[in-house]
């Protein structure tokens, strides 16, 4: 996007296997709902290219403690690396680990049918290489 107006759009995309939620725990195959952006960047990765986004991020926690889903220790966790401006940590009861991506050497039959991902956006190499020029550290990623 830019502005209001689309520069960019992919069809034939897939998500975590269960669909998106913004409830999203570690394990159940849904893709978090909400605003991230960009925090890192694996040129070489098992999907092809990896860019992940900071989830959990404090919309997510700050929801999951509300809903007892985190212990405020949990929370506190998240809460502590996003004020300091670090990456939250990947390894709570939300889970972590959470990108857009592509589907490496994997099934472009299996991708073009079936949502597949533990919770990732994935799209094809070629969209991939497509996004890539749009894409760096901090480039804001809406999931909804």
């Amino acid at each position: 996007m830019r502005g209001d107006k689309a520069q960019l759009a992919f069809n034939n995309i897939a998500i975590g296997r269960y669909g998106a939620s913004s409830s999203r725990m570690k394990g159940d195959n849904q893709t978090p709902l909400g605003s991230f952006q960009i925090s890192w960047i694996k040129q070489h990765h098992r999907y092809y290219r990896f860019f992940g986004v900071d989830f959990p991020n404090q919309e997510a926690a700050d929801l999951a403690l509300a809903e007892k889903r985190i212990s405020r220790q949990a929370w506190l966790s998240i809460t502590k690396a996003i004020e300091s401006s670090r990456l939250p940590p990947q390894d709570t009861p939300l889970g972590g680990y959470i990108g857009i991506h592509g589907i490496g050497r994997g099934d472009r039959t299996v991708h073009s049918r079936f949502n597949w991902t533990n919770g990732c956006v994935a799209l094809t190499n070629a969209q991939i290489d497509e996004l890539s020029s749009w894409i760096k550290i901090g480039t804001k990623v809406v999931i909804r």
